[in-house]
């Protein structure tokens, strides 16, 4: 994905490779402030973001349920990285509206010019300290999805301890278990990412039968976490990243629930699965040599999912 050092970019991490035991490990956020307090007027934020991050899919999906498309506007970056990392287009979906720059490292250069760290979506960023807030995601949809009068409170204080549990497990587990599958270097190491992926999708099916969101009978911040790892499952991580026990098909409160989410017009408008195969199948040298994009496979999210008129499930 490209990193700066001392303010300088390069196309990938010339530190040692610390993955000595084939084991994927992320690197942790290096932006991370608060929302300012108070007022917070229209146009003031703009989001760095790319269709097919699932880290920004959540920020994304926040954006939409809460209604702050006018509070925060978004530049999407190419679905494809390149040697430059994320890249805008001059003009048209895939170009930055904020300070027309071809590269998002050059966004980050404005950072600090010394800056150091890994260059990523999503990145928040304050039009009127011109500064960035975060480039964390987990902490955009906190701050986000909590802002009074904007939409539903994501996070409701009374339900937070059972959000927090949730994220605790689903995180390590699912959302960056893919990844540790996909991304390992030795079989014990995608044998373990993999059947702790799985693991996780048995235990959130089991709590799906009788509960329609993952926290009772309303969406919270948690769905939101959740649904980006799932709505790229089957045309993404089963294929490209050998996530290949089961499908998300083949769980039917999972399946059920996904639709659901799917079926708000907000949460719709988020999704682009031929984006998702197109990013994920992108050019590797270890995972997909020759960059082909597999046409399948053909799942049907349209599919009404009745889950609000199951009587094992709570409303």
């Amino acid at each position: 994905m490209g990193m700066m050092i001392d303010g300088v970019y390069h196309v990938d991490d010339p530190a040692p490779d610390s993955r000595l035991d084939g084991e994927f490990r992320r690197h942790a956020s290096t932006i991370r402030n608060l929302l300012p307090e108070g007022d917070l007027e229209p146009g003031r934020f703009h989001l760095y973001a790319a269709w097919n991050c699932p880290w920004a899919h959540r920020v994304l999906l926040v954006r939409a349920i809460k209604g702050l498309e006018s509070l925060v506007s978004v530049s999407y970056a190419k679905p494809r990285r390149t040697p430059e990392g994320w890249v805008f287009d001059p003009d048209g979906p895939y170009s930055d509206g904020l300070f027309r720059v071809t590269a998002l490292h050059e966004v980050y250069s404005r950072v600090n010019p010394r800056y150091t760290g890994r260059i990523t979506v999503p990145l928040l960023w304050d039009q009127v300290k011109n500064r960035p807030v975060s480039n964390e995601s987990a902490d955009l949809v906190r701050m986000l999805g909590t802002l009074p009068d904007h939409g539903p409170n994501l996070a409701p204080q009374e339900k937070l301890p059972e959000i927090d549990a949730w994220n605790s497990k689903i995180y390590p587990r699912l959302n960056n278990g893919v990844y540790r599958a996909g991304f390992a270097r030795t079989q014990e190491a995608y044998e373990t990412a993999c059947r702790d992926v799985f693991e996780m999708l048995d235990e959130i099916e089991d709590h799906l039968s009788s509960n329609r969101y993952l926290c009772g009978g309303a969406i919270t911040e948690a769905d939101l976490r959740l649904f980006p790892t799932l709505a790229r499952f089957d045309v993404a991580y089963h294929y490209a990243f050998r996530c290949n026990i089961r499908r998300l098909i083949d769980y039917p409160n999972l399946w059920g629930y996904a639709r659901d989410l799917y079926a708000l017009p907000e949460i719709k408008g988020t999704v682009a699965f031929e984006v998702y195969k197109t990013g994920y199948f992108s050019p590797s040298e270890l995972r997909n040599p020759l960059g082909l994009v597999p046409l399948g496979p053909d799942v049907d999210w349209e599919t009404p999912h009745n889950r609000e008129n199951s009587p094992a499930v709570t409303s």
